[in-house]
């Protein structure tokens, strides 16, 4: 097992590796630079200043420096907020990120678990049409959409919950349901159509043979082989919920990691782009290594094989 976690992360080195090389050949093959559309400077003040961040250094240079920054977890300053660092953009970014993606998934998680699980014990009843059609639009519609209409109907109609900012429990619902949604109507078709494939099992007919109720045979026997698709979905749903999203966080006015993300496209802030890309591809990487940890608790036939090339 140390061996086989071991090749795991040398591979997930790797493309974290390919990712930040080609994420910085991308941004400096765009014409231009972070401070080309500041035309009133003099070009004296424009070449001290990318002096100052060694833009004017040989494409290499650049890289092997910001390599070794990035071996150093240093991610560099940001080009557009002055005074300030990448680190401490994703310090105060990432938490607000971090509670909506949280709360989404669990959301997203439990409700498509129950939902995938009441529809798969009662196949062609009006509650799993009633599923189906349900995570069918969730699927369909887009977020936008979603977030629109739920700032809609209970904020602005019913004036449960406020429609934007960030400021306490209440401000987290719309922005939560609008983005679990999506993962929740996943969830619930993978779990509705694995439970089914399970339900005829031989060693589910087993247990219903011995009169096992219909709850012990989902929760004992059923489940637990039915969701291992589920857990493959939810490591990169979880990297992806937990750094935002940017069109949650732009609806709801959320002062998360989506919005300097966009901002610094705009911008062109190399360092920014570059910092968040490291930092969401080391969290995607990350998690989808602890589902192949978590992958043989669930499901003992599953095993750790190491590769024998």
């Amino acid at each position: 097992m140390g061996r086989y976690i071991l090749q795991r992360l040398g591979s997930s080195l790797i493309i974290i590796w390919i990712i930040i090389t080609i994420t910085f050949l991308l941004m400096h093959a765009i014409p231009g630079g972070p401070f080309t559309a500041e035309k009133k400077l003099p070009p004296q003040v424009k070449a001290s200043i990318e002096e100052k961040y060694h833009l004017n250094d040989p494409l290499w240079k650049q890289y092997t420096d910001y390599m070794g920054r990035i071996v150093q977890f240093d991610l560099g300053p940001s080009f557009k907020y002055e005074g300030r660092s990448v680190n401490e953009i994703i310090d105060e970014s990432f938490p607000v990120s971090a509670q909506l993606g949280f709360g989404a998934l669990l959301v997203a998680i439990i409700g498509g678990i129950t939902a995938g699980a009441i529809s798969a014990m009662r196949p062609n009843s009006w509650i799993d049409y009633l599923v189906t059609i349900g995570y069918t639009l969730g699927i369909s519609v887009p977020t936008f959409i979603i977030g629109a209409l739920l700032v809609y109907w209970l904020g602005f109609t019913f004036h449960w919950f406020p429609v934007a900012l960030w400021k306490g429990p209440s401000y987290m619902v719309l922005p939560v349901l609008t983005l679990a949604a999506q993962p929740m109507a996943f969830i619930a078709r993978l779990t509705r159509s694995g439970l089914l494939d399970v339900f005829e099992q031989e060693y589910i007919k087993t247990a219903r043979a011995k009169g096992l109720s219909q709850s012990e045979i989902l929760l004992k026997h059923a489940l637990g082989n039915a969701i291992l698709p589920v857990i493959t979905y939810i490591g990169p749903l979880a990297a992806a919920l937990l750094t935002g999203s940017f069109i949650v966080e732009t609806i709801f006015a959320i002062p998360g990691l989506g919005q300097y993300f966009v901002t610094s496209i705009y911008n062109r802030d190399y360092t920014v782009i570059l910092g968040i890309t490291v930092f969401y591809s080391a969290l995607v990487v990350g998690l989808n290594l602890v589902v192949d940890m978590i992958y043989p608790m669930i499901d003992p036939r599953v095993t750790m094989q190491e590769d024998k090339d």
